[in-house]
């Protein structure tokens, strides 16, 4: 998908255009979710969990971190691995459409998350990601598209790529890098007093693949995260 840069914001986009993506965070909301999720929530359910890698993430630039999905707990996981209170950094996700909705819909639209119908994506959700990256924000993609809880790593959506290939087209040098982070549960649906193991592996960078054409590019790109993924699994 060929994207324009943006000339002008989500927000001011003119009367009968496609429809705008926006998404925010709430500084005290953010901090209160922050810290019920890492000092209450997690603890209470979980027994200690171990994060491997977090020597890779890296410390600036616009970044995707791109998690296995095994379980709903990966929401909160994620941000206890990599969020502001490891990277000083606040995480922006992308979500199915069907989250986004009711009082959950109203908290995490508030929390940095925005919806891809990842059926029929639109324009604009992806629009919006690249103009997350333009401006070097951290944001989450789930690439498997929907929860496994097999323990295997499923094939990955190719829109991560395009996006991270896109704001790379737009802004040469823009330095877009993404990291693979396996999560795995023990026992595999996870259950009060659960293990959980983060493994966050060496990033990849969108600049290594834009000398291809677009399509090929992608596609390669997505295999390879896609074997990070596995090889973050297996070890």
């Amino acid at each position: 998908m060929d994207l324009e840069r943006p000339k002008q914001s989500a927000r001011k986009q003119k009367p009968g255009s496609t429809k705008a993506i926006a998404s925010s965070i709430s500084p005290w909301l953010a901090s209160l979710v922050y810290f019920i999720g890492r000092h209450l929530v997690l603890p209470f359910y979980f027994r200690p969990i171990e994060v491997i890698g977090r020597e890779n993430l890296p410390s600036d630039g616009p970044i995707i971190l791109a998690p296995t999905h095994r379980s709903r707990w990966d929401a909160l996981i994620v941000p206890y691995s990599a969020g502001r209170l490891v990277t000083g950094r606040d995480l922006r996700f992308m979500v199915t459409i069907d989250e986004v909705k009711g009082i959950q819909g109203w908290f995490i639209r508030r929390l940095g998350g925005f919806a891809v119908n990842t059926r029929n994506p639109g324009i604009s959700s992806i629009r919006h990601g690249v103009e997350l990256m333009l401006n070097k924000e951290m944001l989450v993609i789930f690439a498997e598209g929907n929860i496994f809880q097999d323990g295997e790593v499923h094939p990955l959506k190719p829109g991560l790529a395009r996006l991270a290939l896109q704001a790379e087209l737009i802004e040469p040098d823009l330095g877009v890098k993404i990291v693979p982070i396996s999560i795995n549960y023990k026992p595999r649906v996870p259950r009060r007093h659960s293990n959980v193991t983060v493994k966050i592996g060496s990033a990849l960078s969108a600049a290594d693949y834009s000398q291809d054409s677009s399509k090929k590019a992608a596609r390669v790109l997505t295999a390879d995260l896609e074997n990070a993924l596995k090889t973050l699994d297996r070890n």
